[in-house]
């Protein structure tokens, strides 16, 4: 079984920054694609980056540019920062963990096998 907990969500003005962090714990060398997922009130959750064991990283267009997505191996800890933000990218964000590459269906839920509970993102104007 693999853990994961996300943190440091919280709220800025628009313009600011945040960093995500996901800790994993358990059997985390089975975890293959990790990613980034977002779901705002009344929206699908959607898949905002992802990161490949080889180190390939992918984005969705609403975040490119502007959010980087990063893992430390040592401390088993995979990272979102976040800058520019603006009042679209509040919601809550998961970080999510597959046995298999990512691939060209990382953005699909239900492809992910672990899910942390969730960090809540909010951005004013």
């Amino acid at each position: 079984q693999v853990q994961l907990v996300e943190s440091g969500g919280g709220s800025v003005q628009a313009g600011g920054s945040l960093r995500l962090s996901c800790v994993a714990s358990g059997v985390t060398y089975i975890m293959n694609c990790m990613g980034w997922f977002r779901q705002a009130p009344g929206k699908e959750r959607e898949g905002v980056a992802s990161l490949d064991t080889d180190g390939t990283t992918t984005y969705a267009d609403s975040v490119e540019g502007r959010f980087t997505i990063s893992k430390d191996n040592a401390k088993n800890t995979l990272y979102l920062q976040m800058n520019s933000l603006k009042p679209e990218d509040t919601a809550m964000y998961y970080c999510a963990a597959m046995w298999g590459a990512c691939g060209g269906t990382w953005t699909r839920p239900n492809d992910y096998n672990y899910w942390g509970q969730g960090t809540q993102v909010t951005v004013s104007s």
